[in-house]
């Protein structure tokens, strides 16, 4: 696979993480997309990081989770997979608690029967260590997880959306489930504070995905 890195304001460990990435990309879709769509992906994911990272070690690496999460939503756009399973999208402001927290309980609950993704308006550079040791006790990690912006691709994939607070930042297109879900926003509050928040967070996704799984009526 050819690569258009490296770039002069990256380090040499970085390029080498990140022609690694491509590699590691190109392998996966390479029956899917081309090398320039692949590659575009994951330049575009790596900048959309890069301007507000706090730890730069790590971006190659997050750049190539969030590529690999567009490229799937894209090749479910266009048509080149259809496995069936329901697509949701938990936004809120900063993907750092609440939208995490219902991916966190999604992702547990549905197995490999649905499929979540989570973004924010104004993506954190962290999530909240709160929401982290509250979902903990649930016996859920979700400490591994990293706040992250929507793109087109990943809102089009979607069949459900569910916004948490993002206001007239949320994004709107026709054909999707929208659902608004009014919860405290856990920013700056203890993990006494986020147990109520999380307790509902888990009694609306058990809803959604009942609603999800169920059969269509005949």
């Amino acid at each position: 696979m050819t690569s258009t890195w490296p770039r002069k304001t990256l380090s040499i460990d970085q390029q080498l993480a990140l022609k690694t990435a491509a590699g590691h990309l190109g392998r996966e879709f390479d029956d899917t997309f081309g090398v320039e769509t692949i590659e575009r992906f994951l330049h575009s994911s790596y900048d959309e990081f890069a301007g507000r990272a706090v730890v730069l070690n790590y971006l190659p690496l997050l750049a190539e989770k969030f590529a690999r999460q567009r490229l799937r939503a894209l090749a479910r756009v266009e048509g080149k997979v259809d496995d069936g399973k329901p697509v949701v999208l938990f936004l809120c402001t900063h993907n750092a608690g609440r939208s995490q927290m219902a991916l966190g309980f999604f992702t547990h609950l549905a197995g490999d029967r649905a499929i979540a993704w989570s973004g924010g308006s104004e993506p954190a550079t962290t999530i909240n260590p709160a929401a982290v040791a509250a979902m903990a006790e649930r016996g859920i990690d979700i400490s591994a997880e990293y706040p992250k912006p929507w793109t087109d691709e990943i809102v089009r994939a979607a069949d459900a959306v569910i916004t948490m607070g993002c206001g007239d930042a949320c994004p709107v297109f026709p054909g999707r489930r929208y659902e608004e879900w009014v919860l405290d926003d856990p920013a700056g509050k203890s993990i006494d504070d986020v147990r109520p928040v999380r307790d509902e967070i888990e009694q609306r996704v058990r809803t959604l995905l009942t609603e999800l799984l169920s059969p269509a009526p005949a």
